[in-house]
């Protein structure tokens, strides 16, 4: 079943592709047979559809591996090719960073015969970390990700003056949680190099759900001694007990529950398909006109990842209508601090007179904590010759955007 639905998903519409990442994920952390064909159907579902996963994937991977001591050389094998293929997938990025900073020594050292020989270099293993740092698709918390990977290098690895280097650079980046991790390591080889090897050690092993173990134990104590001091339930009672528990076991939660008996014959299949339990798509955000100015007109058009609620993608679009052309075209924005803005190079800078072909620019925007979205832009081109220049802000953002 697993098999199909990852064939599947790697031909879907791109609508069907959060659904079938959700209940691969459900299905492999409730059925898994061993840890290494769970560790593989992750990274197949991270590589083919890394961006639509839900937030806890990566949390959920990471453990995984660090709870398979066996698997630590193959894992950290097949994540650095798969890095090396492809850096556009964060989730994938960030477990691949996370796994290479633990493991990066067993990367050069170790042997597995359940891979294919790979040889790499030391020189290999930090250009391919500095080149995820320095890309524009890489998320702010994907670059810090490679820089603590990078730091971890620090004492595994040799390349101890180039990592300095490229830490000391991030020392004044213009995103403060990066900055900050990038000043306190700076500060951890400048006045504590003695104590670096100690504080950078590998992540102990913590078992899964074991936060959860106290609790349970203490409820089904509670349950027991109730079940002494109470009747028998009858028919009707245990059914609702039941429905109960249905309304609290959903895919968002982190405990996992047994699945419920079913008398018949295809009832695990049935549970199965039933894993996603995702409500349906929501409806399409409406498309706004925020500038039009002698026939240059700009609109934006928003999109929310089923998959990351608190990312809004919103793509500029700019036509133009006149007789002349609009040449030297660039857009700026800004947002509160509050928000993670990310502006992807734009299509061009130039719209031809007269209904040419129009330029388009990508915003990423984060907005964990779902505040009112406002955009301040700031627009310069030339026009019949002229330089314009226009700045203002947009507060009537649809409520879709950030609810």
């Amino acid at each position: 079943m697993t098999r199909e639905l990852q064939a599947f998903l790697e031909s879907c519409a791109p609508d069907l592709r959060a659904d079938c990442a959700s209940g691969i994920l459900l299905a492999a952390d409730r059925f898994a047979p061993t840890k290494r064909w769970h560790i593989d159907t992750i990274l197949h579902v991270l590589t083919t559809a890394g961006t639509y996963v839900r937030d806890d994937a990566v949390a959920n991977l990471t453990q995984l591996i660090a709870g398979a001591q066996e698997l630590h050389t193959y894992s950290v094998r097949r994540l650095y090719s798969a890095l090396a293929e492809d850096i556009s997938q964060q989730p994938l990025v960030q477990v691949a960073a996370w796994c290479i900073g633990e493991y990066g020594d067993l990367l050069l050292e170790g042997n597995c015969e359940e891979t294919e020989p790979l040889q790499v270099e030391e020189e290999e293993v930090l250009a391919l970390l500095e080149k995820v740092l320095q890309s524009h698709v890489s998320l702010p918390a994907t670059r810090g990700y490679a820089l603590t990977a990078l730091m971890k290098l620090s004492t595994r690895l040799h390349g101890d003056k180039r990592i300095r280097q490229v830490v000391s650079i991030y020392g004044s980046c213009l995103d403060v949680e990066l900055q900050q991790r990038a000043v306190e390591y700076n500060t951890l080889f400048r006045k504590y190099d003695h104590m670096r090897a100690a504080i950078l050690e590998k992540m102990p092993l913590v078992e899964r759900g074991s936060p959860q173990v106290g609790e349970e134990a203490k409820e089904s104590k509670e349950v027991a001694k109730l079940s002494e001091a109470a009747p028998v339930p009858t028919e009707p009672q245990a059914s609702k007990l039941l429905d109960l528990l249905d309304l609290l076991d959903g895919p968002s939660g982190d405990a996992q529950h047994p699945p419920p008996l079913d008398p018949s014959p295809g009832g695990a299949l049935v549970h199965l398909l039933d894993l996603p339990c995702v409500p349906p798509p929501p409806a399409p955000i409406p498309n706004l006109k925020v500038f039009e100015r002698e026939g240059v007109q700009l609109n934006l058009s928003f999109i929310r990842p089923p998959g990351t609620p608190a990312l809004i993608l919103i793509t500029v679009t700019v036509t133009n209508s006149s007789g002349g052309d609009v040449t030297h075209f660039i857009c700026q924005a800004a947002v509160p601090k509050s928000f993670q803005l990310q502006l992807q190079a734009p299509s061009g800078d130039t719209v031809s007179a007269r209904g040419g072909l129009p330029i388009t620019q990508l915003f990423r925007i984060l907005n964990p904590n779902k505040a009112p979205l406002r955009l301040k832009l700031r627009l310069t081109y030339n026009h019949f010759g002229q330089p314009v220049q226009e700045i203002f802000e947009v507060n009537n953002l649809p409520v879709e955007t950030w609810q």
